[in-house]
């Protein structure tokens, strides 16, 4: 069998997993913070007796596209926007310390502080947020929370963690849809880090890019699967030249 076809496979293997990747992508264009996960192909010569003459093709993700998305103002008191760098420190499902640009809060019915899709947010003491019962919420610019309780006075009860990640210490994104440091260890709370109040940051996925994309990578797939047809073909012809020869 023509060695092509093996060839021809591992580039629409690749094409395949880079249309997954796309796909993914915008399906999240409306998603808030969500940031567009990035891949490339690489090729891998193949090792082996003889010269290394056949070359295969690998899709290999790097990273994501760490830019902002746009701010979108809602005037909710509870929605917030982590400015330049930071990112909210919330509680995965697996219990283990995440990051999150997805700043659409709530209270819980037990007074947990969560996000829109139901993980706490994390204080900058590392545990979960507590707002009193019966108590209106407000959200400091340093991410400092406030309750005021009907007929009291306002009352500091925490303050959101915010982490900005380092060059040594990036940010990969995890199975979950969550960010985690590459060594697993929670960063350290960022005193600096900011926030804007009532503003939602959205995903930063160009949909009219993407597209574009999916439409490339949907012809690479198509191109490799002709050739791995030219392929068999040859192989065909070529085995009735045998028998007739025979």
């Amino acid at each position: 069998m023509d060695r092509l076809i093996y060839t021809a496979m591992t580039g629409a293997n690749a094409a395949a997993h880079r249309q997954a990747v796309l796909s993914n992508n915008l399906a999240n264009a409306s998603t808030n913070g969500f940031r567009a996960e990035l891949s490339t192909y690489r090729a891998v010569p193949l090792r082996g007796d003889g010269a290394t003459t056949r070359v295969f093709a690998l899709e290999a993700t790097s990273g994501h596209l760490d830019l902002p998305g746009a701010a979108q103002r809602t005037g909710r008191p509870l929605d917030v926007m982590a400015t330049r760098n930071a990112w909210f420190a919330v509680q995965g499902l697996d219990g283990t310390e995440a990051y999150t640009r997805n700043g659409s809060m709530e209270v819980a019915p037990d007074g947990t502080l969560m996000t829109s899709n139901g993980l706490a947010m994390l204080s900058d003491g590392g545990g979960p947020i507590t707002v009193p019962a019966n108590s209106e919420l407000s959200i400091g610019n340093d991410g400092t929370l406030s309750a005021r309780v009907p007929g009291q006075p306002a009352q500091q009860i925490g303050r959101l963690k915010m982490v900005t990640p380092t060059a040594d210490d990036p940010l990969k994104r995890s199975d979950d849809g969550l960010f985690r440091t590459a060594t697993a260890d929670p960063l350290p709370n960022d005193a600096q880090a900011r926030l804007m109040v009532g503003v939602l940051e959205g995903s930063n996925v160009n949909p009219i890019e993407t597209m574009v994309g999916m439409i490339q990578t949907a012809r690479q797939f198509e191109q490799q699967m002709r050739l791995i047809q030219t392929a068999e073909s040859n192989d065909r012809q070529a085995g009735q030249l045998l028998s007739l020869q025979g």
